[in-house]
């Protein structure tokens, strides 16, 4: 079975693989090697006192190295102190000082040897010091008493420490003391005040050390700070000297800056190479500097720069020699401006350039170990060889020293050892071990056999070929049984033997074959490479936004190697989600129920494999209404303005367009809240106009595109002075409500546009037209006032002045009004009537004087009403009617009268009390008009030859009937009308016997009545005169023949093809039979309709009601009459009785198409049509 290794992108990185490639080749345990150092404690070992102390020192080699120690440069026997144990195995020391002894007692420098009979390895020199927490010195603190603006430095001067403890400010309470740019910690743990507030009085100002190796925290005695203000101080000074040299407030409160730390105009600072530089500039004045940097001919590294302390520390991390140069800060406040020169210069202590590495060279060959380092100042390079100095150590001839560099030649076995290199300067040392071991040895692979690659598909593949020998054997690979070697063209090949595929394919899926040969022998290996499919995020989880309390969803599907498991994991903020139900997880989506603020941030879903993974993200962003602002204040307050500011609340992700603020009138009215303004989103303050004597309160509310926060808490009430009303009373009328009196009425001002107490109004009248001087009366607040005993409807001028407790308002505008109206005193005269025709008259009349109105002019009201009926002759009081006629008319139509008919009207004025009396009654009559229809037509007594009608004469006659005019003509079997008849009938009957008709045929009639004005509108109506019985028994017979059944069928045969050619030709346009058969049967009796002629109540209808002739075929010359009808079949084709002859002729102009229809019951029954059964197949 072929041990799998799956190369992931995400566990092993290229770079570091790379590296560990081109390092010396490890020499396998179980030959013969010098010893090597694997692990050491630190140079500068600090120690917990309270605890047992442990030096490490652990090395490898074959044989399996001894280890010594020496002390402060001189051999130290554990053996001799029963504290000091040795690991066994290992040369790691254990003193026990838990049960007794002191850390003290083994402070110094200790250094580890590890040796073999091949070499001696050595540590470094590992400095030990117990940790050391010293209490502070006691003192005793005089309290401070300074004046209001003046400096400050409380110092810390903390006890040294082992290792410097980490200092801070805090009272008794154990509560950090606030720091600003006006108060900071300084880096030597001085607190710095660059000037002093009476706030800054307190008791208990106490500087803490925390040394962390100990985990102890030491405090200094509580200094007393107390800052008395100008005034404080000057009323001391009057109290106890005679003199009038007070301070001056401003000169205690302003001045320009100057340094407190460091001093002078320049300083230097030196730091070493990687460290952390920081500088350090601290001004005092007023108002408090601000602190700014340069670097002088150069700018500050970009990404390296940070500001601590309110921009007080500068600082530069991983510092270098090009960070070296003048550093310039700069404390500015409006009264000037003040700067310090920093000269930096970056040292080094040694750094390697190359630190030398194992040597595994065969006996004969050649080969150098290198030691390159380089630091500031330059440092010095020394060799040892097992821990003793070269020049001493014993003399090997195939070893040549050129100063940072050990050449060897034709080297033997004897030649094995481990050599030192130490780089030193003034500010440290650089220690490494490196072997030269001489072996030989065939080649060996230490990568396992049959180990199989996994790989994904278009990533880096690399086999690993582990291998050892001396001498170095050459390495070569080759893929399949019988491949050839591969070429670096395509392939690399490392150093160390790894075969690097760049882009691995399917095809790159394979047996490999490592060779390493060398002098001595050749070793092989098989390992194996399968190509994965990647895995893919084929659809990601999207940005979202949503507002508190909603339901959010992120879908996340993965498409991957169907060998390969991947797992889903969510994310929240690169960290777990949260332990909570709301949260729920499927197989595609994370669900997000019930949303809350805390839940915004970026989810990330993690697709993971055995081989790789990937991931995307999105963003939620928790949206809602802001939440209020708060801590409102009101300064700069004045008579008629104030400033409002506020804190915004949080916008909840979604940003504050605007601010509404309210206002409150606790005076007038408590608990309403009225609109004030509204200001901008970016604003936090507002001026706000105010009203006099206005108790405000305000508040504000904040609105986003989510709608609107909460109002924030009232603030604080403001009273404003009273002053003299701004306004007068609006809507301010004059109207009387009797004859002589006049009512003035107003809006009355509301309490918040009063002003002031006592709100009362001066209400001033005099007529227009004459010469009176202005009446005037001061009334309460009300808003109505009667003045009584005025002449009817004159004109007033009037005005309404507010005032009250102290003063008027400005001077009101000047409104008309008039005293109260009576009723008109005279009639229109000159009343007479023109009658338009039998349903319209139009009414003249002559205006009566204005003055006689007595009122406003309403208009003029007509009252007509129908009398006696000029035919019947019987009086009988019908409802009167009104018209009004708005404004000054002097005529009106009244229409819908009803013709043939005795009216009397009378017209009176009106005005805004009522009307005045009537007009003299005129008398007028209208003329006859055309009779209704018939009320009522019937048709009885049926027999062979006659029909008897019976009717009702027409229910609204509109004049005298003249006569009835009967009209009528047969239809036969199929549909076809016969000749029209017409018939003159006395106007007195209401019955008529028609005789000699045809038996068993069908009759259509056409009824109506005339008056002098001519014929009025028809009745129809349809009916069969009897059956002969022996005509009856002999069409029966010829029915139930066969010959006449086959004709039958014949003719709808024939009927069939016909419509199907008239369907076809409806369709293609044009015309046809049944088009020219219409045009034949045009009635000549059909007249046009008369054109409108805007009278009222005319409407002429005559085509609807006139009966049709049959008609003759068409003429000879096939013409048709230009005014004849061009309607197309379709036409005709939706009515509802339109029928077909047998020989294809259309008999829908028979139909009465467009006549009324007949009473329901009184018409004929009849075949459906066929137009409309092919219509509705179509």
């Amino acid at each position: 079975m072929p041990r799998r290794k799956r190369l992931s992108a995400g566990r092993v990185p290229l770079i570091l693989f790379l590296c560990q490639m081109i390092s010396a080749l490890d020499v396998p345990l179980d030959l013969v090697q010098p010893p090597t150092i694997t692990q050491q404690s630190p140079k500068d070992y600090i120690i917990d006192p309270r605890e047992n102390i442990v030096i490490q020192c652990e090395a490898k080699g074959k044989p399996p190295p001894s280890f010594s120690w020496t002390r402060n440069g001189t051999h130290f026997d554990i053996d001799k102190d029963p504290l000091v144990t040795m690991k066994p195995g290992s040369g790691t020391l254990t003193i026990n000082i838990m049960s007794e002894g002191k850390a003290e007692t083994y402070e110094g420098v200790y250094q580890c040897t590890a040796r073999n009979e091949r070499g001696a390895a050595i540590s470094n020199n590992i400095v030990v010091r117990p940790s050391r927490s010293p209490l502070w010195t006691k003192e005793k603190l005089e309290p401070i008493t300074l004046r209001n603006g003046q400096s400050l430095i409380l110092p810390c001067r903390p006890p040294l420490g082992l290792p410097p403890p980490i200092i801070f400010w805090m009272d008794n309470s154990f509560q950090r003391l606030p720091q600003s740019e006006r108060v900071s910690q300084g880096l030597n743990g001085d607190l710095y005040f660059s000037n002093v507030l009476p706030e800054d009085t307190r008791e208990d100002y106490i500087c803490y050390a925390r040394f962390n190796h100990t985990q102890t925290i030491q405090q200094k005695q509580p200094i007393s700070v107390k800052v008395i203000s100008v005034d404080e101080l000057n009323d001391t000074i009057a109290a106890n000297l005679n003199d009038t040299e007070f301070y001056s407030a401003k000169s205690n409160r302003e001045r320009p800056p100057t340094f407190l730390t460091p001093e002078g105009n320049a300083s230097h600072k030196e730091e070493l190479r990687g460290n952390v530089l920081s500088l350090e500039c601290i001004a005092e004045g007023l108002p408090t500097p601000i602190i700014y940097w340069i670097k002088e001919d150069g700018t500050l590294p970009i990404n390296r720069t940070f500001y601590r302390n309110f921009k007080k520390t500068l600082q530069i991390i991983q510092v270098s020699e090009a960070d070296s140069g003048n550093y310039q800060c700069i404390a500015k406040n409006p009264l000037g401006a003040i700067h310090h020169t920093i000269s930096v210069t970056v040292k080094a202590a040694p750094y390697w350039i190359m630190a030398p590495q194992n040597l595994v060279l065969s006996p004969g060959e050649d080969g150098r170990l290198m030691c390159g380092a380089n630091g500031n100042p330059k440092p010095k390079i020394s060799w040892l060889s097992n821990g003793v100095p070269v020049e001493i150590a014993p003399d090997d001839p195939s070893r040549k020293i050129d100063g940072d560099t050990i050449i060897f030649s034709n080297v033997q076995e004897r030649s094995s050892a481990v050599y030192q290199c130490n780089a030193s300067n003034e500010y440290g040392y650089l220690l490494a071990n490196a072997f030269v071991n001489v072996l030989a040895e065939p080649p060996r692979i230490l990568t396992s056999a049959n180990t199989l690659y996994q790989v994904i598909a278009d990533r880096p593949a690399l086999l690993d070929c582990a291998f050892f020998g001396s001498p170095l054997p050459t390495i070569e690979w080759f893929k399949g049984a019988k491949g050839s070697a591969l070429r670096e063209d395509i392939y690399v090949l490392h150093e160390n033997g790894t075969l690097e595929i760049p882009v691995a394919q399917k095809d790159s899926t394979g047996t490999y074959t490592c060779v390493a040969r060398n002098k001595l022998g050749m070793a092989k290996n098989e390992v194996h490479l399968e190509i994965k499919d990647a895995t893919r995020i084929i659809k990601q989880p999207e940005y979202a936004v949503m507002q508190r309390g909603g339901t959010v969803s992120f879908e996340c599907k993965v498409k991957h190697d169907h060998t390969l498991i991947p797992t889903i994991t969510w994310l929240k903020d690169n960290g777990e989600l949260p332990n909570d139900g709301r949260f729920t997880v499927d197989k595609d989506h994370l669900v997000v129920a019930d949303v809350r603020d805390d839940d915004g941030g970026t989810y990330t879903c993690v697709a993971n494999t055995t081989l790789d993974n990937v991931s995307a993200s999105a963003v939620l962003s928790v949206v809602d209404v802001p939440n209020p602002p708060f801590d409102l204040e009101l300064t700069d307050q004045l008579d008629k303005s104030v400033q409002l500011s506020w804190t915004p609340g949080n916008d909840n992700n979604s940003p504050i367009t605007k601010f509404i603020i309210e206002y409150e009138d606790a005076m007038h009215e408590a608990g309403l809240w009225h609109h004030q303004t509204e200001v901008s989103g970016m604003q936090t303050t507002a001026q706000l106009k105010l009203s006099p004597y206005v108790n405000y309160s305000f508040r504000v509310m904040a609105v986003n595109s989510l709608g609107r926060s909460l109002p924030s808490e009232a603030s604080e009430q403001y009273l404003t002075k009273a002053a003299e009303p701004d306004t007068n009373p609006t809507a301010v009328e004059g109207l009387g409500s009797e004859p002589d009196n006049l009512v003035i009425t107003w809006k009355p001002l509301n309490g918040f546009e009063s002003n002031g107490p006592g709100l009362q109004y001066k209400v001033s009248w005099r007529q227009k037209d004459g010469d009176d001087e202005w009446t005037s009366v001061v009334v309460a607040n009300v808003s109505k006032y009667i003045v009584s005993g005025t002449p009817t409807f004159v004109p007033y001028l009037i005005k309404v002045q507010a005032l009250n407790d102290v003063g008027f308002a400005p001077e009101p505008a000047v409104v008309m009004g008039h005293s109260g109206e009576d009723l008109p005193m005279v009639a229109p005269g000159n009343v007479h009537v023109n009658v338009v025709n039998s349903t319209l008259a139009e009414v003249h009349w002559d205006p009566v004087p204005l003055k006689s109105i007595r009122g406003h002019l309403q208009g003029y009201r007509i009252y007509y009403w129908k009398a006696q009926s000029s035919s019947k002759r019987n009086r009988r009081h019908l409802e009167k009617k009104i018209l009004t006629f708005q404004g000054s008319k002097t005529h009106g139509m009244l229409p819908g009268l009803e013709p043939f008919s005795h009216y009397t009207l009378n017209v009176r004025v009106v005005n805004g009390k009522g009307e005045g009396p009537a007009s003299p009654d005129r008398v007028f009559n209208t003329p006859e008009g055309v009779p209704s229809a018939p009320s009522s037509l019937k048709i009885v007594n049926p027999t062979l030859d006659s029909l008897t009608l019976e009717w009702d004469p027409p229910s609204r006659p509109n004049g005298i009937l003249t006569e009835y005019t009967l009209k009528y003509q047969p239809i036969n079997s199929t549909h076809e009308l016969g000749p029209l008849v017409d018939l003159k009938i006395p106007a007195n009957k209401t019955r008529w016997t028609l005789k000699n008709l045809n038996f068993s045929t069908r009759y259509k009639f056409y009824f109506y009545a005339q008056t002098a004005a001519g014929s009025g509108s028809q009745i129809t109506e349809e009916a069969v005169t009897t059956v002969d019985e022996a005509m009856a028994s002999r069409q029966v017979d010829i029915a139930t023949q066969g010959w006449f059944i086959g004709l039958m069928c014949a003719v709808a045969l024939l009927i069939l093809i016909l419509l199907i050619v008239c369907f076809i030709r409806r369709n293609k346009g044009g015309k046809y039979p049944v088009k020219e058969k219409e045009d034949a049967h045009a009635d000549p009796e059909i007249q046009p309709m008369k054109e409108d002629d805007g009278t009222f109540g005319e409407y002429s209808d005559a085509e609807d009601h006139k009966p049709l002739k049959k008609g003759s075929r068409t003429p000879s010359d096939r013409t048709v009459k230009k005014e004849d009808s061009d309607d197309s079949l379709v036409d005709y084709g939706e009515g509802v009785n339109g029928q077909f002859n047998e020989d294809g002729s259309f008999i829908g102009q028979y139909s009465g198409k467009k006549e009324k229809e007949p009473a329901e019951g009184n018409e004929s029954s009849e075949a459906p049509s066929p137009v409309n059964a092919m219509n509705s197949f179509v």
